[in-house]
């Protein structure tokens, strides 16, 4: 059943690949040619909206641009990653002459220059322009061209944010000019690298090498991953290299997961609504997009205030879910169990009447809003018998 499922998605990824994708002839002064550029958009993309996607630029996209946009719609799929905007440039014949480096320094010279400035000056500016894409961009490279992308990095301004590298052919002193960069970049990089114990020699050499050096940097600037296939060739790692580097890359993006909750949320110093909104800002500052916390975060945390019968984040987790959840009752069930445990029921019977005002939330119906106020009201009728009881008990005694 669970291999029928992942095959049908597979084949509406693959179909939507093909009936989504932007093929555009892109004239470029630099290269004094025309290139093929493959725009892949975000299947809710709307031209007219303030949402910006992040922009994932990938060379060599005669054959690594299916295997990159078909990630991405996986990803995607399941909220593991946002929306993407992915565009693939053609290189063909021109590979050669794109990846051009010098032998001793590893970076662009003459034609390779040429093509480095074309990317810079004219792709990522009228990419920007025609699109609403965000501030993050990320780069996907596989053998020289896994090389060339570091130039990019090699800036005082990186061009990108994020680096995926295919088992590199890293050429000259290449190696030592990432480890170097890396150890004093001073915004957010990402860098991802792979090889594979069927890769080819030479360049798994280096690529070991390299990251031996790479390991060993203490920046907090860098968020670095590495992996070593087992059994895979130069080129069969590439599927397995560009899910685990997305995987990586985005991982603050995914929804709240168990091993999160436990190591960050539950021993968190503060209330869990300062940690919820720091995350999500935090989100916003790395990918430049917005993303709503949703009716499950919520209750994710919320479990986790309970367990640490932290009730004054409970009660400012209702209050963070009517701001950002002003048409769901999810926030006024919070506020109502929270009055409930600090001994205020009467508080809780006008949250809970709120609450019957608004939407249901995935897990809490108005079913069980009304049940709980029910209780609630009995409870309170029953004090207040006892209360009249006693105190003409006490007019009886006077008397």
């Amino acid at each position: 059943m669970k291999r029928a499922v992942l095959i049908t998605l597979f084949l509406t990824f693959s179909v939507s690949l093909f009936t989504q994708t932007t093929i555009k002839d892109f004239k470029s002064r630099k290269l004094n040619s025309t290139r093929q550029l493959k725009i892949k958009l975000p299947k809710d993309y709307d031209a007219s909206s303030m949402v910006k996607y992040p922009l994932i630029i990938v060379f060599d996209g005669d054959y690594l641009f299916g295997p990159v946009v078909g990630q991405t719609q996986f990803q995607t799929y399941f909220d593991e990653m946002p929306g993407c905007i992915v565009v693939g440039i053609s290189q063909g014949r021109d590979r050669t002459y794109d990846s051009l480096t010098d032998e001793v320094t590893g970076l662009p010279f003459e034609s390779g220059a040429r093509f480095f400035e074309f990317v810079g000056q004219e792709l990522i500016p009228y990419l920007d322009e025609k699109y609403n894409t965000s501030k993050f961009r990320v780069a996907v490279g596989h053998n020289i061209m896994g090389n060339f992308i570091n130039s990019f990095m090699m800036k005082d301004l990186p061009l990108f944010h994020a680096y995926v590298n295919l088992s590199p052919d890293l050429v000259g002193s290449m190696g030592d000019n990432i480890a170097n960069r890396l150890e004093w970049v001073k915004d957010d990089v990402f860098y991802y690298m792979v090889t594979s114990s069927d890769d080819k020699r030479q360049l798994r050499e280096e690529i070991l090498k390299t990251h031996e050096k790479i390991k060993a940097i203490n920046n907090s600037n860098l968020t670095y991953y590495f992996d070593d296939f087992e059994g895979e060739s130069h080129y069969t790692l590439v599927t397995g290299a560009v899910s685990k580097a997305f995987d990586k890359i985005f991982e603050m993006y995914k929804p709240l997961h168990e091993k999160e909750l436990k190591e960050k949320v539950l021993p968190y110093e503060g209330t869990l609504d300062d940690y919820l909104v720091s995350r999500y800002d935090r989100i916003e500052e790395l990918f430049g997009i917005v993303k709503p916390i949703s009716e499950e975060e919520f209750q994710k945390v919320v479990a986790v205030a309970d367990e640490r019968e932290d009730i004054e984040s409970l009660e400012k987790l209702g209050k963070l879910a009517n701001k950002e959840l002003p048409k769901s009752l999810l926030g006024n069930y919070y506020l109502a169990i929270h009055a409930e445990k600090i001994g205020k029921p009467k508080k809780a019977v006008k949250f809970y009447e709120d609450a019957l005002l608004l939407d249901d939330a995935q897990t809490i119906n108005k079913e069980l809003i009304q049940t709980n106020m029910d209780t609630l009201m009995a409870e309170l009728t029953k004090d207040d018998k006892k209360e009249e009881k006693l105190e003409g008990e006490v007019l009886a005694e006077s008397d």
